[in-house]
């Protein structure tokens, strides 16, 4: 149900003036809950005149503010209600557009939102920093049974330094992959888990040096069953 149909009778000014308190309490910028809230700032500027969030975009708000949904749409009850309580401890990690090729290679690139998803903070930051960690969907067979096609899996993109055995999300050219990675002069080859995938060559030399990217290491796969 939409947030301005179950709470129609709220008043619109004041959960503007309380998201505006918490924002503020929290110290966060409107560009900061923008981020993680998954919108642009110029919502989040909405929202803070008066605009009310629909459906998913009110459960973020209330993720990223830490704070009950009745409080914030209706003023009911008190922002340390027991929706706050299910918030904390928890970090919502975007999940973008961009398909990870466990194959020959994903031309799917794009960096847009679509969803967050909800993991423990104290889980991501034994891993790596939460702020640098995106979800991607896989697309192909070559890294099964290990990863097999349609899995997620979790990326920290501030780990881009190569280890010998770990498993990086890479790109080359406009394409992108999950591969693990020997580095060698002048050139990269990515490796496959299928046998039925031999290792890829890429030559790094010359106009080619810049196409290479490592854009970051492999932390975390998850699977959806239908």
């Amino acid at each position: 149900m939409e947030a301005k149909n179950r709470f129609s009778f709220i008043s619109t000014q004041g959960f503007a003036d309380r998201l505006r308190r918490r924002r503020l309490a929290l110290g966060l910028r409107q560009q900061d809950l923008a981020a993680q809230v998954g919108v642009s700032l110029t919502t989040i500027q909405q929202y803070e005149n008066g605009q009310l969030p629909k459906g998913e975009f009110a459960v973020r708000l209330g993720a990223a503010l830490r704070c009950s949904l009745d409080w914030l749409l209706a003023g009911q009850g008190n922002v340390e209600g027991a929706l706050q309580e299910q918030w904390a401890g928890l970090v919502m990690v975007p999940m973008v557009e961009a398909r990870l090729s466990a194959g020959t290679g994903s031309f799917e690139t794009s960096a847009d939102v679509v969803r967050h998803y909800a993991f423990r903070e104290d889980f991501l930051r034994r891993k790596g920093s939460p702020s640098h960690m995106a979800l991607l969907r896989v697309s192909g067979d070559s890294m099964e049974p290990e990863i097999m096609d349609n899995d997620i899996v979790l990326i920290d993109q501030g780990k881009r330094d190569v280890t010998p055995g770990r498993l990086y999300a890479v790109g080359f050219d406009e394409a992108i992959y999950l591969k693990r990675i020997d580095i060698l002069p002048g050139k990269v080859i990515l490796k496959s888990t299928n046998a039925a995938y031999p290792p890829v060559e890429l030559d790094t030399r010359g106009d080619c040096e810049d196409a290479f990217r490592v854009i970051g290491r492999v932390l975390w796969c998850g699977r959806e069953y239908k």
